[in-house]
Parts: C-alpha cells; sequence; structure tokens
C-alpha cells in the first residue's frame, strides 16, 4: 500500500482504533500489574493513585504501550475468578483512559468475556493473550469480531503447571511450527493485526531461554512483530543468582541482544532503560560496515 512515495510494509505496521502504529523502529511496551502476587513487587499497583503515577511514567519515559494485566500468570499462579479481572481492569482502564484519552491499551487476558468488554466498554486497543486461544475456546473468534490487534504468544501448559518439567525435541523447530499453525488459524478468522511472542519463561527452562533469544531473528520467517517480554525475569536473576529487584542490568543486556536479533516490542517494567537500549542500538545499526 503506497503512500505519499513510501511503502508501508504490513509486517511493520499494526491498526489500532483507525490509527497506524509504525514498527519500522522498535517500540517499548510499559507493565502495568494491578494483581496483588506478580512474581516482581516493584511492579504491583492497586491503588488509584499508583495506577494514574504509573500510567504518567510510561509515557513520560518513551513508552507507547500501557499493557494492563489483572490476572498473574506468573510460574505457580493460581488464576483469579473473571468478575474479580473485569473489576480490577475496569478500574484501571478507566483511570488510564481519563487521564491520557489517547494512550494505547494492551490488556493481558486469555478470557473472551473479559476480551469483549474491556475493547467495548473500555475501548482498549490490543489483546495480549498469553495462550494462544488455548485457555478460552472463545477467545480467538471474540478477538476477530473486536477487529483489534492480537498478541500469539507460545506456552507449553499453564501458568499453574508451566515450568515444571518443560521439554521439547528442538525448541525452535516446535515453537515455530506451533506459531506457524496458529498464525493460519488466525487468518481463516480474518485477524490481521498480530504480533509474535516467543514466550520467554512460559514453559521453557534456562536453556530454552537463551536458544530462543539467540535464534530469535528465525521468527522474522514468520512476517509478523516480534515481541519479547524479558524483564527482570527468571532467566535474567537465576544465574546472576540475584532477586528480581537487582535484575535491571541484566534485563537491559538481553533486551539489547534481543534488538539486534529482530525484536519490535519490548515488553518491560523499566521503560526509561528500554527506551535507551533502543535509541543506542538504533545509532549502532545505522553505522556502516567495512570489509
Amino acid at each position: 500500500m503506497e503512500q505519499q512515495g513510501s511503502i508501508i510494509h504490513p509486517h511493520r505496521t499494526i491498526c489500532t482504533r483507525g490509527r497506524v502504529l509504525d514498527l519500522s523502529k522498535p517500540l517499548v511496551m510499559g507493565v502495568l500489574n494491578i494483581t496483588s502476587d506478580s512474581f516482581y513487587s516493584g511492579s504491583r499497583y492497586r491503588w488509584g493513585y499508583q495506577i494514574s503515577r504509573r500510567a504518567d511514567q510510561i509515557l513520560s519515559e518513551g513508552g507507547q504501550i500501557i499493557d494492563i494485566g489483572a490476572c498473574s500468570t506468573r510460574p505457580g499462579a493460581t488464576p483469579i475468578d473473571e468478575q474479580l479481572e473485569l473489576r480490577r481492569l475496569a478500574k484501571a482502564v478507566s483511570i488510564v483512559r481519563r487521564r491520557h484519552p489517547d494512550a494505547i491499551i494492551s490488556v493481558d487476558t486469555y478470557r473472551a468475556s473479559v476480551a469483549r468488554a474491556m475493547v467495548n466498554d473500555y475501548g482498549v486497543d490490543i489483546i495480549n493473550d498469553i495462550s494462544a486461544g488455548s485457555m478460552d475456546p472463545d477467545l480467538l473468534t471474540t478477538v476477530a469480531s473486536l477487529r483489534v490487534p492480537y498478541v500469539l504468544m507460545h506456552m507449553q501448559g499453564t501458568p499453574a503447571n508451566m515450568q515444571q518439567h518443560p521439554t521439547y525435541g528442538n525448541v525452535m523447530e516446535e515453537l515455530m511450527l506451533h506459531l506457524s499453525q496458529k498464525l493460519e488459524q488466525l487468518k481463516a478468522l480474518d485477524i490481521n493485526d498480530i504480533i509474535i511472542d516467543p514466550g520467554f519463561g512460559f514453559g521453557k527452562s534456562l536453556e530454552h531461554n537463551y536458544t530462543i533469544l539467540k535464534n530469535l531473528s528465525t521468527f522474522r520467517l514468520l512476517d509478523r512483530p516480534i515481541l519479547v517480554g524479558l524483564s527482570r525475569k527468571s532467566m535474567i536473576y537465576n544465574p546472576l543468582r540475584i532477586a528480581p529487584r537487582g535484575a535491571l542490568n541484566g534485563t537491559t543486556v538481553l533486551n539489547t541482544v534481543a534488538l539486534q536479533n529482530g525484536a519490535s516490542i519490548l515488553r518491560v517494567h523499566d521503560v526509561r532503560a528500554a527506551v535507551e537500549a533502543i535509541a543506542l542500538t538504533q545509532v549502532l545499526q545505522a553505522q556502516p560496515e567495512f570489509q
């Protein structure tokens, strides 16, 4: 599709509420958790003033997407009931919408009823689903009817059991096959604005996670933007023998690797650090190579 002499590549853009979000330069998705048991305690925001401040912070530090989650999906998590998830999200999204009417808001949910309410009643822009539609049979058809972008993530198992014994014959082959099949399913439903997330830490061992990161550029073959969520995860703090609160430096290192290997969106707790990693990576990539 030509616009004023330039070509917009479908895999470099997604459409949100009539706006085109340009992914030719990587973007930052800031996490706004309204759970009580997120793995990183520093990312929990329960009260109205905390939610307001966090939304302000994400946007003022250069984040382009606010990702709001009300149901913890950390390893071993017990899901909250649907009505509690809805109440939490309604409160948080309402606060963010009032303060920032034009903000791009993503909701982290695997439930069709929650996705429908958030888009229809609160103008949410993106549905971010950890389950690829496997935890609610109505989720994918609901997203198709809502006509919003969809984050397609790979997960082996469920949050309750995914880290007990994750096993793959060849982790990259299996992820590529799974995501390719899901993409065909989504295309058949006429879902076109799709973002790929390999699901770091969701049913993967330490070795699986680093194999995926090292080979992240392989997912470019799927011709979709790649989202990575590495922020302060166990694949960082366990090898370093530190707590999540000390894992910012490690997060920045791995985010930089992800950017060099084709990441389009960084989902993070620390927005400013991610924005700076993108800026410097862009400077590096703009420099010529000499033979």
